[in-house]
């Protein structure tokens, strides 16, 4: 019986070949396919890839899980090593101004994406443009002034105007409101008063310069402004939500922005650090008796250091020999333009704006300072 069941079996194949050859689907082969589904399970699953190796076995790829897992245990094998390579005063000192800033910035961070989110989930657009005149020159210092209603810091202010030119606010306004929220808020004037006590012209000095920053920025967009350096994924508009789905949009907004804006925060804070260390404080010592020096010099140390707008204060306050007119200048730059700020334009706007948008800002805010200080600071 074998030897009879042979020869059937040969045209059986050759049918097979030949319908491969004309086009036909192969044979089906469950090791084939059990082999697909496999695949196809490790990578929805987001495990380690694998890849058919000779001979039908696995090959494993290195993912960042992997990575991570290496380095920890390198990091706690080595403990000691690492400990006596980090422990220098310029590093332990980068790192308690890398926590500060994080610290600091944080809580205002998130307070920032929580209004996002409510802004996004709740309030509908054509709420927000019946607050602002329809003509966008008007409606800059109407922006400019509502950034009192935002007590927070420049890292809680990104993701508003964001939210707000998603929401359908004209890119001036919401670009006003950018600068403004973080340097005239109420907390911000109530520190600064506490930081230069039996100085109220500062405070007055600080508010109206930042003011006139922001609206002046305002201004210069609509003149010479373009929506194209804008990343499109900042004014992608936003549907209504039905009210069954707004507090799922509230955290998802929340969180999204969250984890956006605070990886950012986090690179600008470690550059901020870094050039912190590298700035020696005795430079502040010679610029009592040079304006112009000292107005230029604390416009870039604003830049450098990042602090918070609402520590700023307390710290140029504690410099000696500085002209007041120097610190006007640090307290109206740094919540405008700082390295964690460009950091988070950048990744939020894009960087055809970021780069476009903080040296103009830069310039501006020193001219503001600049003019304001000298009407009301000498």
């Amino acid at each position: 019986m074998s030897g009879g069941q042979e020869p059937a079996a040969a045209p059986e194949a050759g049918r097979g070949v030949d319908s491969g050859s004309a086009g036909g689907p192969p044979p089906a082969s469950p090791a084939l396919d059990v082999a697909v589904a496999a695949g196809q399970g490790a990578a929805a699953g987001g495990g380690p890839a694998t890849a058919a190796g000779p001979g039908g076995g696995r090959t494993w790829r290195v993912t960042s899980l992997e990575v991570l897992c290496v380095l920890l245990v390198a990091a706690m094998v080595f403990q000691n090593q690492l400990v006596n390579l980090l422990d220098a005063p310029a590093l332990r000192t980068g790192a308690t101004v890398f926590v500060a800033i994080c610290v600091q910035a944080l809580p205002f961070l998130v307070l920032g994406v929580l209004i996002s989110g409510l802004i996004a989930a709740f309030l509908p657009p054509r709420v927000l443009r019946r607050m602002l005149p329809s003509n966008d020159a008007a409606a800059v210092p109407v922006a400019g002034l509502a950034g009192l209603a935002l007590p927070g810091c420049e890292c809680a202010s990104v993701p508003v105007a964001r939210r707000l030119m998603q929401q359908g606010v004209a890119p001036a306004a919401a670009l006003v409101f950018l600068l403004a929220a973080p340097a005239i808020n109420p907390i911000v004037l109530v520190s600064t008063a506490v930081a230069f006590p039996g100085e109220p012209r500062m405070v007055v000095a600080r508010f109206v310069a930042s003011l006139l920053t922001a609206m002046v920025m305002g201004w210069l967009w609509i003149a010479w402004g373009r929506t194209e350096w804008i990343a499109e994924r900042a004014l992608r508009r936003l549907p209504d939500r039905a009210n069954g789905s707004r507090w799922v949009a509230f955290v998802e907004t929340a969180r999204h922005d969250l984890v956006e804006a605070g990886g950012f925060l986090v690179l600008g804070g470690l550059a901020a650090a870094v050039l912190n260390v590298a700035v020696p404080a005795s430079w502040f010592e010679t610029l009592g008796g040079q304006l112009l020096l000292a107005v230029v010099v604390m416009a870039v140390a604003a830049v450098v250091l990042a602090l918070c707008s609402e520590a700023d204060a307390f710290v140029v306050a504690s410099l000696p020999g500085i002209p007041m007119q120097a610190r006007l200048a640090f307290l109206v730059v740094g919540p405008a333009v700082d390295i964690k700020l460009i950091a988070m334009q950048m990744g939020t706007f894009g960087r055809a704006f970021a780069l476009r948008f903080a040296p103009v800002t830069f310039v501006v805010a020193i001219l503001a300072a600049s003019l304001v200080g000298a009407f009301l600071l000498t």
